[in-house]
């Protein structure tokens, strides 16, 4: 990650997530951003992910895994997308709005982590701090790091992961697949200032 994101960018990156998720479940037109009016951190390409609850309940998160467009412009298209294209979930009714907490990650450039035998996978990786990337040919899953909270333990981490990505979850034990790992700096409208 380039730097940390000051409270005043976290707060901007937080409102322009929430006004464009709410136009955009509304219907509305989207307010253009004026990329001029923002810092350089929020100009600057930059991968994020917008995770959106109910009550602690997860109702949609959508993002990338690597940077291609300015980090506010990525922001808003992600709060959008986790609104209205998470397939895991309907899409998010005006009625909900009031309801929505948002949660915004902005992801550190992923890394190849090396190892040589698939069991030596649990012990490689940082619970609480690693964002992790599996890949197994055209299949690929990420859990951001804030997911070690609900699965603490490497070993169902991974096998859930492995869920995810439409494999078996053991299939990590079996042979080496592709890990990349990443850290995040992540905000909440809770912790708004």
């Amino acid at each position: 990650m380039p730097g940390k994101l000051t409270i005043e960018e976290k707060n901007t990156l937080l409102r322009i997530a929430r006004r464009a998720m709410c136009e955009a479940v509304q219907n509305e037109v989207l307010t253009p951003l004026h990329m001029d009016n923002l810092s350089p951190n929020l100009q600057k390409n930059g991968a994020s992910f917008v995770t959106l609850t109910i009550n602690g309940d997860l109702r949609g998160c959508i993002g990338a895994l690597e940077a291609y467009q300015p980090l506010a412009l990525d922001v808003q298209e992600h709060a959008i997308a986790a609104a209205l294209q998470d397939y895991r979930f309907p899409t998010v009714t005006p009625a909900e709005l009031e309801s929505i907490h948002m949660e915004i990650s902005w992801l550190s450039e992923a890394v190849d982590l090396v190892y040589k035998e698939p069991l030596d996978l649990p012990n490689l990786l940082h619970p609480g701090v690693d964002g992790v990337i599996l890949q197994d040919g055209f299949r690929k899953a990420t859990f951001l790091p804030q997911v070690w909270q609900q699965l603490p333990d490497p070993v169902v981490f991974l096998g859930h992961l492995c869920n995810k990505m439409g494999a078996a979850s053991d299939l990590w034990q079996k042979r080496l697949v592709k890990v990349k790992t990443y850290q995040v700096e992540e905000f909440s409208e809770a912790q708004a200032v």
